[in-house]
């Protein structure tokens, strides 16, 4: 089980088929003090991936060094992430608590989208260019799978960037790129998705601050 103080945490399974499933939370309280009125909840940090359903689930009391079980249904499309989320009351006091985001993993995906970041390179008299990479990672040799780029200036208008094919081997990361040009300042939310024909199978944010807009997209080398 994992801890983060004072509680033990367990997600299970951590791998299911596409549908709606049952999933157990294991929750030990490791601390000194006992727990009171828990109001226990599983979240999802992408509904779209991982739904859960139902409410929230209510314990008692949860002394020191004693664990507990909750059953959870979840509509499973594809992997995703799911926190644990506690409000009780701790020697006399409100007490919140929140695991971590456990992934589950949702069928057989041929890649992931692993990671991304964007950086801001400043040109003097010429605006900025955000540069953004991807890297995708096989899970088995793949082909055909479509990933695109999608970024959000700070008042809200949004620029599709690239769209690329997606094609390597099991075990090895390939890194795609893209790049806009802006003059407007403020904070750009850059998103990456990953398809497997009408199934996304990846998504990744990041965030950069620039000081400029004229936003057109441009592919890599460019």
């Amino acid at each position: 089980m994992a801890l983060k103080y004072p509680i033990q945490y367990e997600l299970n399974p951590r791998k299911v088929e596409p549908g709606m499933r049952w999933l157990t939370l294991r929750l030990t309280n490791a601390g000194d003090s006992e727990l009171k009125s828990l109001d226990v909840r599983l979240n999802s940090l992408d509904t779209y991936s991982i739904n859960v359903q139902g409410l929230s689930k209510f314990w008692g009391l949860l002394p020191p060094d004693e664990e507990t079980e909750f059953p959870f249904q979840v509509q499973a499309t594809q992997s995703g992430r799911l926190y644990a989320s506690i409000d009780a009351w701790k020697d006399g006091e409100r007490f919140h608590w929140e695991s971590p985001g456990v992934l589950i993993s949702v069928g057989e995906a041929r890649a992931e989208l692993v990671s991304m970041y964007a950086v801001a390179d400043k040109h003097p008299g010429e605006g900025v260019t955000i540069r953004c990479e991807a890297i995708v990672r096989g899970l088995c040799d793949y082909e055909g799978l479509e990933l695109s780029f999608l970024a959000e200036a700070p008042g809200g208008e949004l620029t599709e960037l690239y769209t690329v094919e997606a094609t390597g081997c099991g075990g090895e990361q390939q890194v795609y790129g893209t790049q806009m040009e802006t003059d407007e300042e403020g904070l750009f939310t850059i998103h990456a998705y990953l398809y497997d024909g009408v199934r996304r199978i990846g998504h990744q944010v990041t965030y950069v601050y620039v000081l400029s807009v004229e936003a057109a997209a441009l592919p890599p080398g460019d």
